[in-house]
């Protein structure tokens, strides 16, 4: 069953304005399937063939003349000697929409796009299926924790359960997990060819790792801290490398779309703000995965269920945000010295939307207590917050705070 993607709009949008249209996210999160399903009528041409990749890369000015535009390139960051071809054919002719770009590994995919397809490329980042499209809601507009968003995203789907939230949670989002019923021996099967694909083809790519039993201990570590402040020193020891090297290793997980690196909320006014990035797994599945969290009910009973349910919260944010073509989402979070935090800070024009994540199904107004705390940032106001949490109903908690369920974000 394919799941129709919000992102289709933005990739029409982007194809009529630029010759290139690049799709970056992790593997399997559906770049290659949305493509053929949206266009239907175009050629895809898959890098990861070691014939097709070995033709490009030996012959890429008569690659094109086999492959004629319009073409979807998938994979293309394996054969970089494509992009300055793509350059010369765009410039040429000027036509929209002639190629379409994916890629798995966006340090290099990015690299060879601001090289030579600046001003060319509209660039679109995937991930895997947002809750939105699992149950197939027409609502498309990014998150904000208002009334009016709430309103508007609960017309537009049906409810869901405590139970069915957790087991989407545990399973993960990506599309091949959701596309025909499977037991827990199918997830483990998936997750465990996953992660070793990932390993063989996408890191060895970037990094010539030694000892891939440290840089197992390392994703796992990772793992380990979502919903958290990063600590790097604390991974490094459980891994067993020094700093440096888990930065690179890290910068690897971010570049693949596995993790993101949340920002804390800063500005010239306010000198107190913390420094260092939350970080999130993307897929809680994977998490769940890496960390031994083989049923929901070990999920929800174990130490890491509220940092789970956060990094799940956030995903799913941030995926409102890249599937409306927002690829730089103005999301942070608040952390002053007096320890003062909020999970998710949005930033809308002058305004600072509070939001705090909780696995609870009964919040309390002292949940919202640090909110205040955005009043004291110069330059910017305090707009409607919420407490994205467990509970089924959406209901005022204060006058400028809402309750709202988590499958409303």
């Amino acid at each position: 069953m394919y799941y129709p993607r919000h992102a289709e709009e933005v990739v029409q949008r982007l194809a009529k304005r630029k010759s290139v249209v690049v799709l970056t996210g992790a593997r399997h999160v559906g770049k290659l399937t949305m493509l053929r399903a949206l266009l239907p009528s175009v050629t895809s041409v898959m890098m990861n063939h070691p014939l097709v990749r070995l033709s490009a890369i030996e012959n890429p000015s008569l690659f094109f003349d086999l492959y004629k535009p319009p073409v979807v390139v998938d994979e293309i960051q394996k054969v970089p000697e494509l992009f300055e071809y793509i350059k010369d054919i765009v410039d040429e002719t000027a036509d929209k929409g002639q190629f379409y770009c994916t890629g798995s590994q966006n340090f290099t995919l990015m690299s060879g796009v601001s090289e030579s397809l600046a001003g060319r490329a509209g660039i679109i980042r995937l991930l895997g299926l947002s809750l939105r499209e699992i149950v197939q809601s027409t609502y498309r507009i990014p998150f904000l924790p208002t009334a009016g968003h709430a309103e508007a995203v609960s017309a537009s789907m049906e409810p869901l359960g405590y139970d069915d939230i957790v087991r989407l949670i545990h399973t993960g989002f990506f599309p091949e997990l959701h596309q025909s019923e499977g037991d827990l021996d199918d997830w483990q099967d998936f997750y465990s060819s996953y992660f070793q694909t990932y390993i063989e083809k996408d890191v060895k790519d970037v990094l010539r790792i030694q000892d891939e039993s440290a840089f197992i201990k390392f994703v796992r570590a990772t793992a380990a801290c979502t919903g958290n402040i990063l600590n790097m020193s604390s991974i490094a020891e459980v891994c067993g490398k020094d700093v440096k090297t888990v930065q690179a290793w890290l910068s690897v997980l971010e570049s693949s779309g596995l993790v993101y690196l949340l920002q804390p909320y800063h500005n010239n006014f306010n000198k107190r703000l913390a420094k260092t990035p939350k970080l999130h797994f993307l897929d809680t599945g994977l998490a769940c995965w890496l960390l031994g969290w083989n049923t929901p009910e070990q999920l929800v009973h174990g130490a890491m269920w509220g940092h789970i349910f956060e990094s799940f919260v956030f995903g799913e944010v941030l995926k409102s945000y890249y599937n409306n073509g927002i690829v730089v989402p103005p999301l942070y979070y608040y952390r002053d010295r007096e320890r003062s935090e909020i999970d998710l800070v949005i930033e809308q024009g002058d305004t600072l939307h509070p939001v705090e994540i909780k696995t609870t199904s009964d919040p309390t107004s002292s949940m919202v207590s640090s909110f205040r705390c955005l009043d004291d940032i110069g330059g910017k106001k305090r707009g409607e917050g919420a407490v994205v949490c467990l509970a089924k109903e959406y209901l005022p908690l204060r006058d400028d705070a809402w309750i709202m369920p988590a499958q409303m974000v």
